[in-house]
């Protein structure tokens, strides 16, 4: 059986680091860490990403909307 070892189990984990929402996440996990996992102190980091990712994705859909018109 060939080794998948080279295939991140999750290919989108293996591009959050080229998301602009990075900093938001990487700030969720170390609160995490932190607080040794205690969800509710990082709420307000949840809710930073939250609304990053947001963006993001409404951004891409514009991206993707206007690209479909001029194609």
């Amino acid at each position: 059986m060939a080794s998948k070892a080279s295939t991140p189990p999750y290919p989108s984990a293996a591009r959050i680091s080229d998301s602009q929402c990075y900093p938001q996440y990487t700030a969720s996990l170390k609160c995490l860490e932190e607080y040794n996992s205690d969800k509710s102190k990082c709420q307000e980091h949840f809710d930073i990403y939250k609304e990053c990712k947001k963006k993001e994705r409404e951004a891409r859909l514009e991206r993707n909307k206007t690209r479909s018109l001029f194609s």
